[in-house]
């Protein structure tokens, strides 16, 4: 399979070219601002009520954002570009190390008057944002472009992977597929998996799934072109395992050091397809070493997913298998692409 990665084209790049057409229309309008709002904000909804989205109608400042100080009874005093420190924290004059991770413009505006009251008779701090830094969001995967973004205004998941670049495809028999196993792919808010459905989104035109972004939200692409088994749980070295012709789960498992002292080996699970509807098998892997029964055979993107306690029912533990395998995803994508330097979601 020769793979070309490219923007995804077909029905989904109508759909992208669609969502994308209102944003990219009121980019290139003249937008009138007031006097005193910074160019650098034009993006952002803050000036305009109307098209907020959730996450700005209380804008919070955090690491990276960078403000201009002064007072409003000593212009001379003013300082330009300083910037809310790795820590959340900002200084100016002798109100030092103040907290503005958090917090609103005006509720760190507030913490600034109370703090230099104390050298200045009834000080009024003029705080103006210039830049938004430390609102962001990560695409990973088999998009164009991986890595960080950054969030300035109310955007789509459509608009989000438009941003990325795409998804990509490759050619295979002189015809163009899709690289992406939408059925695998995931968006994850607040350690919590989002029930989106990306098959819809993109493969029937279903908008109702083309939800906003909000800071710090995950997306992974899975790839469709994936030769892999996840093997997780109570395994000696839980994680990625290349995939051969005659895989099974005890040649999986014993690929990842074999069982831990807490795994329960009479029932380990198999999940396979997608994680909205995945369907699922259950291993006796004790029968298996006994030889009253035949190995399982695994296919290519199978989980193995062996648990540290009894459980009687696959949906019982279905969840808690699909958050193990996001989270391996996950931690493996970001290590490879963004760097140890942004937080990896925990999955609750």
């Amino acid at each position: 399979m020769n793979k070309q990665p490219r923007p995804i084209t077909g029905v989904a790049g109508l759909i992208l070219l669609l969502a994308a057409a209102p944003a990219l229309a009121q980019e290139t309008q003249p937008v009138k601002r007031p006097a005193n709002e910074p160019a650098s904000m034009s993006l952002s909804a803050v000036s305009n009520p109307a098209k907020r989205a959730k996450w700005q109608e209380r804008l919070t400042l955090g690491a990276g954002d960078i403000l201009d100080f002064s007072l409003l009874e000593s212009p001379e005093l003013a300082r330009k570009g300083v910037v809310v420190g790795p820590d959340g924290r900002v200084t100016f004059l002798q109100a030092e190390n103040i907290m503005a991770a958090g917090l609103t413009v005006d509720e760190l505006r507030a913490k600034f008057d109370e703090e230099l009251s104390r050298f200045y008779r009834s000080p009024r701090t003029i705080i103006t944002p210039v830049a938004y830094h430390s609102k962001r969001f990560v695409i990973l995967g088999t998009v164009a472009n991986k890595g960080v973004f950054p969030l300035t205004r109310p955007t789509t998941v459509i608009e989000a992977i438009a941003q990325a670049g795409g998804l990509e495809i490759g050619m295979f028999e002189r015809s163009t597929v899709e690289l992406a196993d939408l059925g695998r792919s995931f968006l994850v808010r607040n350690g919590e998996r989002l029930p989106l459905d990306f098959e819809r989104l993109f493969q029937r035109g279903d908008l109702t799934q083309n939800i906003p972004i909000e800071p710090d939200d995950y997306l992974y692409f899975a790839s469709a072109d994936a030769n892999q088994i996840y093997v997780l749980g109570e395994v000696m070295n839980p994680g990625l395992l290349a995939f051969a012709q005659r895989a099974t789960v005890m040649s999986a498992l014993a690929a990842r050091g074999g069982f831990t002292d807490r795994a329960y080996k009479s029932r380990v699970l198999v999940v396979r397809g997608s994680l909205d509807r995945p369907q699922t098998f259950v291993i006796d892997t004790t029968e298996i070493l006994a030889a009253k029964q035949t190995d399982f055979k695994l296919q290519p993107r199978d989980i193995v997913y062996v648990a540290p306690n009894r459980w009687l029912l696959a949906v019982d533990l279905l969840d808690t298998a699909i958050k193990a395998f996001i989270t391996s995803m996950t931690v493996e994508a970001i290590n490879q692409n963004v760097g140890p330097w942004i937080t990896t979601p925990i999955i609750k």
